[in-house]
């Protein structure tokens, strides 16, 4: 049989089986079997040069003749059956719109954004403006202007990140965003800094290297501690209710004097006592105290003129005592069953 031949025979056959193909999967196989790297026709073309001079123009011409013809077939016969199953499919599976649709899943505020933003606004209701200040901060924001000369102990690399020893830290808390703003604007100021701040510290149930803070402070002529606590009081009772008992207990910040904690009755047992509160019947919630005047020297203010407050709190603090959270590190870990709670 000579080429030629051969090459009518292999195209005879193909246009058959084209013509009968009763899927476009089949037709998938057929564009293989005959036009394929290991296809009938792709053979030929690859076995010209063992032909006889005379013989392969020729042969050349048909197969390739052969080839454009089958696949013009295949593409035709392809557009064809691909509409007749595309028929089927719309009348076997036709769309009940009787049934009643899927609605898709709405999320929602992650529950620390949503205690910031209830914290944030119940100041900016009692007059104050919000502020931000950069997380990876200077020595001098973060400790020195704070009071926290090089020998004190909160700047152990053991509490902080030092991303430039001596020079740069990721901030371990929200308040030197009150330096900067005390060293742009003269008094009165009543700003509230909400924002991430870092400790080296290890991931347990109640710590975590990363977490909120909300740092507030007041800044103006004959400021008092009594207006610190009659503010608090205002932000805990809205926060927590009206039936929440407020305490103040003495403590020790290196740029606030006086200092005090603050504590609230336990939201648990309503100050009587059981687990939560360990027996007391009070909660710790935020820091607080006068704002050192060795602070105001650093920005420039006459502490002779001035006086103000300072408080800060943490944020996933507050969320555990108010909805019974026993541990920081589901805020974190991303599970729907955990968040969808609070949406």
């Amino acid at each position: 049989m000579s080429s030629l031949e051969e090459i009518g025979n292999i195209k005879k056959e193909a246009l058959k089986k084209i013509e009968t193909a009763g899927s476009t999967s089949d037709l998938d196989d057929l564009k293989i079997a005959y036009l394929g790297r290991k296809g009938k026709i792709t053979s030929v073309l690859k076995n010209l040069s063992s032909l006889p001079k005379e013989e392969r123009p020729k042969a050349g011409q048909a197969a390739n003749k052969a080839k454009q013809d089958l696949e013009k077939n295949i593409a035709e016969k392809t557009k064809s059956l691909s509409l007749d199953e595309l028929t089927q499919q719309v009348e076997t599976q036709a769309l009940d719109t009787s049934l009643p649709g899927r609605l898709p899943q709405i999320g929602g505020a992650h529950i620390l954004t949503q205690i910031t933003e209830e914290i944030v606004g119940i100041f900016i209701s009692l007059g104050y403006k919000v502020a931000e200040g950069p997380e990876v901060e200077l020595d001098w924001y973060n400790f020195e202007a704070l009071n926290m000369p090089p020998e004190h102990p909160a700047r152990s690399l053991q509490d902080t990140l030092y991303v430039k020893t001596g020079e740069a830290v990721l901030r371990t808390h929200t308040s030197p965003v009150q330096i900067r703003i005390m060293e742009e604007q003269k008094p009165p100021v009543y700003i509230v800094a909400p924002g991430r701040v870092f400790r080296r510290d290890v991931t347990d149930p109640t710590h975590s290297p990363m977490f909120h803070q909300i740092e507030g402070f007041a800044v103006d002529r004959d400021v008092n501690f009594s207006h610190l606590i009659g503010t608090l009081e205002a932000f805990i009772h809205q926060l927590f209710g009206k039936e929440r008992r407020v305490r103040l207990r003495p403590h020790y910040f290196p740029y606030t004097e006086p200092s005090a904690e603050v504590d609230v009755s336990c939201i648990a047992c309503k100050g009587d006592s059981c687990r939560v509160c360990g027996g007391t019947g009070w909660l710790e919630i935020l820091g607080c105290g006068m704002i050192d005047p060795h602070v105001f020297k650093n920005v420039g203010y006459d502490p002779e003129e001035y006086t103000g407050f300072a408080f800060g709190m943490g944020v996933e603090r507050i969320a555990m005592l108010r909805y019974g959270i026993n541990d920081i590190r589901l805020f974190f870990e991303n599970d729907l069953r955990f968040l969808r709670q609070f949406t």
